[in-house]
């Protein structure tokens, strides 16, 4: 099969070694155009387009993909019979339908739950026991075509966005190629989406990441859970930006919710129901720390300081 990878984060990473050491031939890569980061303004690549490079892949990199006749017709000089993505933009149909097979998607949820953004960290927000990979057909409504594959597998207690994030990253590796092998055989069937089942996984904004402690201690554990490392759960206090990477559930314990017990090792934080230890945690400007270093120079309050 000759075949075209679509992909952009670190995500991607697994797969496209995947489809580059197999017997499928890797046309090209797309990828999110260059950016300018940090105070230098060093202009960096996409983790996508650093592999391609290091393994001479063709790299195309489109700055808007709808209407845009010169990247369409790259795209159809290149005869692709296949368009793999993995963690990319949307792609319109004149592009999707361009290869002989079409082109398919690496999602990293059992759809139809969880369509959008952000499927991992919602999963994990949400308390779910188990997640998984769907590849599916790609259609003009955002993940909703027909499912190709799917995988479930469990989230354990301990698992965080990082943890399960990388751990579906790898797993999806197999999953892209077991997809491959069904186009290419002709071996499978379509399975269309329930919408009436369909769950959504929106973009994290920062208002998502704000703990809100009238909130149940589950429910910030887990908020917690699904935001880290990246972007990170917070709160405010005397008007600093306190993140908050790893926690457990206090039960038993009489706190308002905001209110801190604190002690030479431990910092337990009162919740509408029950209270969170917080067992790492990081202060703006400072580094991120587990709480008895953090505690060691600093003192919460009982007062409430949230504004």
């Amino acid at each position: 099969m000759k075949i075209v990878f679509m992909g952009t984060p670190d995500f991607a990473i697994p797969s496209l070694k995947a489809v580059f050491n197999s017997k499928h031939q890797l046309l090209a890569v797309v990828t999110a155009p260059d950016k300018e980061r940090g105070r230098g303004q060093k202009v960096t690549f996409t983790p996508v387009k650093q592999f391609a490079v290091e393994h001479n892949i063709p790299v195309y990199q489109p700055e808007k993909l709808k209407n845009n006749f010169t990247f369409i017709e790259q795209m159809k000089s290149l005869e692709p019979d296949l368009f793999v993505v993995v963690a990319f933009r949307i792609l319109p149909k004149e592009i999707f339908e361009i290869p002989k097979y079409g082109s398919f998607n690496l999602h990293a949820s059992l759809l139809p739950k969880y369509r959008g953004a952000a499927p991992i960290q919602w999963a994990l927000i949400n308390g779910e026991t188990e997640t998984g990979l769907t590849t599916f057909k790609l259609a003009e409504k955002v993940d909703t075509g027909n499912i190709y594959h799917q995988i479930k597998v469990p989230i354990l207690p301990e698992d965080n966005f990082g943890t399960l994030h990388d751990r579906l990253s790898e797993l999806g590796a197999d999953v892209v190629m077991r997809t491959i092998g069904m186009i290419e055989s002709g071996d499978y069937k379509l399975l269309p989406q329930d919408d009436a089942l369909a769950s959504p996984a929106p973009k994290i904004t920062k208002e998502i990441c704000k703990i809100d402690w009238n909130k149940s201690a589950d429910e910030i554990h887990n908020l917690v859970r699904g935001l880290s490392p990246y972007p990170a759960a917070f709160f405010i206090y005397k008007d600093k930006v306190i993140k908050i990477y790893k926690t457990e559930v206090v039960t038993g314990m009489k706190l308002q919710p905001f209110e801190f017990h604190q002690t030479k090792k431990e910092l337990i934080v009162g919740c509408g129901k029950n209270a969170i230890c917080i067992l790492e945690l990081q202060q703006e400007g400072r580094k991120r720390m587990s709480a008895e270093e953090f505690l060691r120079g600093f003192s919460f309050r009982k007062e409430n300081h949230e504004k």
